[in-house]
This record gives structure tokens, sequence and C-alpha cells, in this order.
């Protein structure tokens, strides 16, 4: 049996330590916008035109490098090193060009993109949203280079600077909002893209240091058809299509979401926002981890055993944050996004939409889990046969509440939008059900004990009501919305720490004795 390094015992915690700084700045950042933009007009155009090009970013990016390269990648240089980095050689050379071809003729297809994903936009919002997305096609060329460092670095173990690379592209678009202002939303708006394309550069030219003494042995290639390099595209197509057609749900949210009130694209990007915090947060700093590692192995009870301690792992921290979203989600869109034009009414329309998200968060963060023990099986095609299960489910569900139902019953505006959150939610679920019955037949694992859900779903629900309330008294209060939503917050995160240990929850006592080890408590003299 292929034995682990020691060093993979830290990677989930040194991603999610990436990660975590990542998010930060990125909230920092999204409250910058918030500020400025608020969920005008501008707000969704600016939205909008991050997600189409973004596309380009999400399939030949980390995705997709994850499924097809680093499996091939981290296995090769065990065996053959100089092998291995003429394959990465190769395959950045045709991930380069490749990626060069779609931006330019994205550039000059703008306007058709523009109309296919938000057909909702006519007149200035239409033209300023064309601008937008021409600004940005270059910087994601950039982007998806990054990736690729992102996956050499992570098959040598190298975590940190990968994950936390976007820090520099969020701190751009902040350092562009204060110094390059401008009193008309869309000319800001404009100024916001040219500094994410800014952001873009800096987050590839971060990587650079420590990718350096890997570079030795990779050479500018298209010789493709060696065995290695076949099997990366070989695996490529599944995974690019399986992410493919996870974008074009996204896309199908802009388009749904472009014929409701305005605002709706910006709030859905806000409660993403706070949405995906926990899945890439816990979800993926656990899942890249373990990729390298279940690469290296053909011992199923191994991967099996990985997949059981993660799924409790994941479990531990998701759970809260389903309920957290459900209950206090107007406490956290206060607290990071409640500034300038953001009001509390913008941060109660996201609170929609997150609890109508959460429904399904569970489901999402564990089906990634299940998804990356497929991608170590070398099996991309199942996620991918999913996957677009997922995504037929979630866009017809989404046209139905968000469209269609209003028009026959008393629906309010604002519920309307939530209607794509829930859409969202119920493929999760459905996709999560398909890829654990699936994975059940190649791998044994076990499932999550019900008494152990169940003491966590006890403590979540007891310590977001306490803390619903104690927000509900502290706001009344002559105190900044941060600290009275900080303090319920604060309040909820002891609680379900103190909950979870009362009913002897191994996660917690881990947890726990791990914050004791690293802030000591004074001692009595």
């Amino acid at each position: 049996m292929t034995q682990k390094p020691k060093a993979s015992r830290s990677g989930a915690l040194i991603v999610g330590a990436g990660i975590l700084l990542s998010r930060m700045i990125g909230f920092l950042r999204e409250r910058v916008i918030a500020h400025t933009l608020g969920a005008s007009d501008a707000a969704d155009v600016f939205r909008a035109a991050l997600r189409i090009p973004n596309l380009l970013q999400n399939l030949f990016g980390e995705g997709a490098m994850s499924a097809s390269f680093i499996p091939v990648y981290a296995g090769l240089h065990a065996k053959d090193p100089k092998e291995a980095a003429r394959v990465a050689g190769v395959v950045g050379s045709m991930l380069a060009l490749l990626t060069s071809i779609l931006v330019l003729l994205g550039y000059l297809f703008t306007p058709q993109l523009v109309n296919l994903i938000t057909p909702g936009f006519t007149g200035v919002k239409r033209e300023a949203a064309i601008t937008l997305v021409r600004i940005l096609f270059p910087g994601i060329g950039l982007l998806v280079l990054s990736a690729f460092c992102l996956g050499v670095l992570n098959s040598h173990r190298r975590f940190f600077i990968p994950y936390a690379a976007p820090v520099l592209w969020s701190g751009a678009i902040i350092a562009t909002a204060y110094f390059w202002q401008h009193p008309d939303a869309y000319n800001f708006a404009e100024h916001l893209a040219w500094g994410a394309v800014l952001g873009s550069f800096l987050q590839l030219a971060v990587q650079i240091p420590s990718l350096w003494p890997y570079l030795k042995g990779m050479k500018l290639s298209l010789h493709w058809r060696s065995e290695p390099v076949q099997t990366v595209i070989t695996r490529f197509v599944p995974s690019l299509f399986s992410r493919g057609v996870v974008q074009i749900s996204a896309f199908f949210e802009s388009m749904i979401a472009s014929f409701l009130r305005s605002g709706s694209i910006a709030n859905l990007g806000y409660a993403q926002l706070l949405y995906t915090l926990p899945t890439s947060l816990f979800g993926a700093s656990i899942a890249a981890s373990k990729l390298v590692d279940m690469s290296m192995t053909d011992q199923r009870q191994e991967i099996g055993k990985d997949l059981s301690q993660g799924m409790r792992q994941l479990a531990f921290f998701i759970v809260p944050s389903s309920i957290a979203f459900l209950m206090l989600g107007h406490v956290l869109a206060a607290i990071l996004f409640q500034t300038g034009k953001f009001t509390a009414e913008d941060g109660r329309r996201v609170w929609i939409i997150l609890a109508a998200s959460s429904i399904g968060l569970m489901a999402s963060t564990q089906g990634r889990l299940l998804t990356t023990a497929f991608y170590a099986l070398k099996n991309t095609r199942t996620p991918f046969h999913y996957s677009i299960v997922r995504v037929a489910v979630s866009i017809a569900l989404a046209a139905f509440f968000s469209l269609l139902l209003p028009r026959f019953l008393p629906i309010p505006p604002d519920w309307a939008t939530g209607g794509i959150g829930l859409a969202s939610s119920v493929a999760g679920l459905v996709e999560f059900f398909l890829l654990r019955k699936a994975l059940l037949q190649q791998v044994p694992f076990e499932s999550l004990p019900a008494k152990y859900l169940g003491s966590l779903a006890l403590s979540a629900l007891t310590a977001g009501a306490i803390a619903y309330s104690v927000f509900h008294y502290a706001s009344r209060l002559p105190l900044p919305i941060w600290i009275s939503g900080g303090f319920s917050i604060a309040s909820f995160g002891t609680l379900y720490l103190g909950l979870t240990l009362t009913f002897k929850v191994t996660e917690s006592q881990s947890f726990y004795k791990k914050v004791r080890t690293r802030v000591p408590l004074p001692r009595k003299k």
C-alpha cells in the first residue's frame, strides 16, 4: 500500500488558510462594491460582466486542471520527474493557445454573448455590459494560466500561495475603487473592470517564484501524442463538459434574474458569495488535499476511509453554516455589505436567497467530495453525467419558481428571486444522491450516522435561535450594525461549539483541542 506523506496531514489546513485569507479580502472587495454600487443597475451590469468571461476561467482553470492534470502529473512525477516536466510543458502550451483563441473570439462576439446571457438588459444597461465584458476578457487568459500554476504547485504540495493568490485580484479592485473613483456609476464600474484585469496579472505573477524550481524541463511544445498527454486530454474533455454544464446553470440564473426586479443579479451575486464560502473553505480544502493522496493509491478501502472521515469533518462545519444562512442571513448581509448604497432592505433580499440556498448546502458540499473520489478513481464521466442532470433540474425549477409561478400566485418579487436559490438546492440534493449511489458501487464508505447529524442539527438550531434573539435586542441599542451583528454571530459560534462539546462530538473535541494548543489559556498562579 502506498504510504502517504506526512505533509498531507496538514494539507487541508494549509489550503483552508489560503482560501480563508482570499475570502476575507474578497468580502472586503464586495463591501467596497456594495458601498459604491449597492444593488443598482450598474451593480447588475458589473456582476453580469464578471460572470460571462469567468466561464473560460471556470472551464479551463482550477476545476478541469484538478480533474485531469493533477492526478497524471503527480503520479508521473513520483516515477519520472523529467517526463512529468515535459508533460506539464505540453499541457501548459496547449492551454495557453486554446485560451488565447477563445479570448479573441469572446472579445469579437461580446454583443452576441451579452444578448444570450442577459436578454433582459436593454439600452444603456446593455451597452455598459458589452463594454465591461470586453475590458475583462484579456484578464481571463491570465487567470487560466494562474490555475495551471496551481495545478503544478498542488502536485508538489505547495498549497498556500496558489490558494491565497486571489487576494491580489481582490486587492487590485479595492485599490482601484479607492484611487480611481468616478461620480457616474457605469464609468466607475469600467474602472473596477480595469482593476480586475490588473489583479489577474498579479495573481499569476505572485505564483511564479514558487513555481520557478519546477520549471526545469518544462518547454513550450505542442507534441500531444505521448500517452500521458493523451491521458490528460482524455480526462480533460469530460471534466470540461462537466464544468461547462454547471456554468450553463449559472448563465441561466443570470438570464432569469435579468427579467426580475432591478438589482436581482447584484443581490444574487452577494448571496452566492456568502453561500459559496463554506463550500470553498471546507469542501475545497479537504478535497484539494485528498486528491493528490487518493491519486497515488489503488487501495479503495483507504479511499473509502478518507471519504467517511472527510464527510464527518464537512458535516461538522456545513450543518451550522446552513442554519446560520437560514436564521441569521440578514445579520451576515448587514455585517458584510450594509454600507453606502447597500441598504437594510437589500440585506433582507439577500437573506431570502441565502435561506433558499441553504437547503442544499450540505448536499452540494458533500457532492464535491464524492466527485473528487471519482477523479481519483480516474472516472470523470460519472460526475459529468450527473452534473447534466443537476443543471437540467436547476434550470427547469428556477424558471418555474421565479418566472412561471409568480404569474399565477401573488408571490412578491423578492421571493421570486429566492426561487433561483431554491431550485439550486433541490438540484444539488438530486446530484448528491446520484453520486452517492454510484460511488457506493465502487468504493465502500460509511454514511453519516443519524445520531451524529441530529447532534449537529440540534446544537446549530439552538445556537441559531439564541443568536437571533441576541441580534433582535442588540440592534435596538445605539450601536453600529457590525458590532451588534458581530456579537450575534460570535454568540452563535460559541454556543454551537459548546453544545457539540456537551454532546461529545468527536470533531468538536478535536477542533477545541487544536484551538487550545494554538491559543493556550493563561494559567492560574
